[in-house]
């Protein structure tokens, strides 16, 4: 028997909105009571328009540098920002 390989495979949009109401859906934290659809470890590949992050295995800090790479390139520097505050960006990421 050959084993099967179970991937969680989530695509969206970088962003959503309209004129100067647009948001990026990559968020560095969930809005308080936002409903959970897959763990953060069940998730293993994210796919937006700008790329796919691949977060199987990846730690905190590897998984904020991924998920910023495939945001709306106009939200990557807040959200740089928001997770230098958590302190889970290093010095040596690179986008």
């Amino acid at each position: 028997m050959i084993p099967r390989v179970v991937r969680a495979i989530i695509c969206l949009s970088a962003s959503f909105g309209k004129g100067d109401k647009v948001r990026s859906r990559i968020r560095p934290i969930l809005t308080p009571g936002g409903i959970v659809t897959d763990p953060r470890m069940a998730t293993h590949i994210l796919v937006t328009e700008y790329g796919k992050a691949n977060l199987k295995g990846k730690n905190t800090w590897e998984r904020a540098e991924a998920l910023i790479n495939i945001a709306h390139p106009n939200f990557r520097d807040e959200l740089v920002k928001e997770a230098e505050k958590m302190g889970i960006w290093r010095k040596s990421n690179k986008l």
